[in-house]
């Protein structure tokens, strides 16, 4: 077979394989389609009651799962004499601030922080210990495996506290325009916990956090026989005195019979001051702000601009 007549025929087998590949998927295509369309019916003709059962054992299962994890960490905890910390008031309410709202998230809290400080502790072990030129005597190791184990106790509750804050601060943003429209509520005739319920609804989009905190208030109001309860807990899980005004607000004018939409009225207004005292402080605190960048990035070069042809004039002479 000569060259020309080689190089057409794997021109042509190559042009075969080609057109087998494209129009292969196409070609099992109405196969597959058939499968997807029998698991869809499969699925379809499973009865309601196979399907709750089929959840409930996996619940079942991952609530044993999770019950003896926490069992294990409580006895790791009562070991080491830190059951006690299990019944903090301050604790429940730092982690409630955080978002941290489970049965068991006070349990993981302690139990992590106790695993923190003793990883930490192994890990400056180990290095210690692989560092074969240490420069310090062996009161330096324990310092700074001690050290060590001390910065990973204490580094789940920065973590909690940072968290805390930054939830605040969404909070924060949001709560100014909530409270405007829990007034209009209030004064188009809408009861407190209708209120809450619309506020839940109409500021979801723009503030999840602060729609959820609503919601659970107004849930407690429907469930809880103490409305004042319900209030000063709405104040608790949050943290900010904005909410803690509130709840005050609205626990008085319960109390002593005051018109709801004036007291939230005025609170609005107080907010609204608030916020431009704010606004006028961070804008009278802006020319000191800028005093030292001016000084490193906008002299420098007003002094070459000015000096610098004079400079250059007097160097040339």
């Amino acid at each position: 077979m000569d060259e020309p007549t080689l190089i057409v025929t794997l021109a042509v087998l190559a042009a075969l394989v080609s057109v087998a590949a494209v129009a292969l998927p196409f070609l099992k295509g109405d196969s597959s389609s058939k499968r997807v369309k029998m698991l869809s019916q499969t699925r379809a003709d499973m009865s309601r009651a196979q399907l709750d059962a089929l959840q409930s054992k996996g619940s079942a299962i991952r609530q044993r799962q999770q019950q003896g994890k926490t069992e294990l960490m409580k006895k790791i905890l009562k070991a080491l004499k830190l059951d006690e910390a299990l019944s903090s008031k301050e604790l429940k309410e730092s982690l409630s601030q955080a978002g941290y709202r489970s049965q068991n998230a006070l349990i993981s809290f302690l139990f992590a922080r106790v695993a923190m400080a003793a990883a930490v502790f192994v890990a400056t072990l180990f290095v210690t210990a692989l560092w074969q030129d240490f420069p310090y005597p062996a009161p330096v190791k324990v310092l700074m495996m001690a050290v060590g184990g001390a910065i990973g106790f204490y580094l789940p509750k920065v973590y909690i506290t940072n968290s805390a804050q930054k939830r605040q601060v969404e909070l924060n943003k949001g709560f100014a325009d909530a409270l405007d429209l829990m007034v209009i509520c209030v004064e188009g005739g809408l009861s407190v916990e209708g209120a809450f319920d619309k506020v839940t609804e109409e500021i979801g989009e723009k503030s999840p956090v602060l729609a959820q905190e609503f919601g659970i208030t107004s849930a407690e109001l429907a469930y809880l026989g103490d409305r004042h309860k319900a209030y000063m807990n709405f104040a608790d899980r949050t943290g900010l005195p904005a909410i803690k005004s509130l709840a005050t607000t609205l626990v008085q004018s319960e109390k002593y019979g005051t018109p709801v939409g004036q007291a939230l009225k005025v609170l609005s207004q107080e907010r609204r001051q608030e916020r431009m005292a704010i606004a006028e402080k961070k804008g009278a605190s802006l020319p000191a702000k800028l005093t030292v960048p001016m000084i490193i990035f906008f002299l420098p070069p007003l002094f070459m601009v000015v000096i610098g042809p004079a400079a250059i004039s007097i160097m040339n002479q």
